[in-house]
């Protein structure tokens, strides 16, 4: 009867349905909620399209066009709390496999079990198989992911920022 009663006022404080929180870790919950925090420029707990022009705007984006905002806040289907954003990232991250499926793959292009594949090796085939990447997300890629001197690419860290969405601290 005490979970029940729990989930109710969950529900009830949040605003919505709790499924959401299910979707993430508590960790990745706490990142959003201060992301969420960081957005809402006058903390009245709902993002508008003011709190993006400001939060935009610390960020050195001056111009931003009405239509703009009003297209980001328009992708929600009301206003902005924390479970609508907490949603919105959820949909979005749907289609992603867990952290343990991505590495497991990875894992069959490393038989040694070393955590890491050769930088080569990974470009050729990001570049010959199925969506190809192009020179130019090749070079994000390894400007987000720059292999270790002896030129080995720490997948690991990779599958982490597909799931998680940044690096690990270290």
């Amino acid at each position: 009867m005490a979970p029940k009663k729990a989930k109710r006022r969950q529900q009830q404080g949040e605003g919505g349905s709790s499924n959401v929180f299910s979707m993430f870790e508590q960790s990745q919950i706490q990142e959003y909620k201060e992301a969420f925090t960081i957005i809402d420029q006058n903390r009245d707990g709902i993002i508008s399209k003011d709190d993006l022009r400001d939060v935009l705007a610390t960020m050195g984006q001056l111009n931003v066009k009405n239509d703009e905002l009003e297209a980001m806040v328009k992708e929600a289907s009301g206003p902005i709390n924390f479970t609508v954003f907490l949603t919105m990232f959820g949909e979005k991250l749907k289609g992603a496999d867990p952290e343990d499926v991505i590495v497991s793959a990875f894992k069959v292009l490393d038989p040694n079990a070393t955590g890491a594949i050769k930088k080569e090796f990974l470009e050729e085939l990001l570049t010959t198989q199925c969506d190809r990447f192009s020179a130019e997300e090749m070079k994000n890629m390894w400007a987000a992911f720059p292999p270790d001197v002896a030129g080995n690419v720490d997948y690991k860290n990779i599958c982490y920022v597909i799931t998680h969405g940044e690096d690990k601290e270290e």
